[in-house]
């Protein structure tokens, strides 16, 4: 008989997951993305961008 594995996949995200739910919780994204405004060409806005930068630290 064959033994099934669960494929499951950990990450450590440290302290990501607080400052995203943190980020979220402020409004930020939508703070900026108001501020700043759209252009038709842009593929995500400048509140993501600011956001994920700050991710990224």
């Amino acid at each position: 008989m064959e033994e099934i594995t669960p494929k499951i996949r950990v990450q450590n995200i440290d302290h990501s997951g607080i400052v995203a739910g943190i980020i979220g919780q402020m409004g930020l994204v939508e703070l900026l993305d108001q501020e700043v405004g759209t252009h038709c060409q842009e593929i995500i806005s400048a509140g993501v961008a600011v956001k994920a930068m700050i991710l990224m630290v």
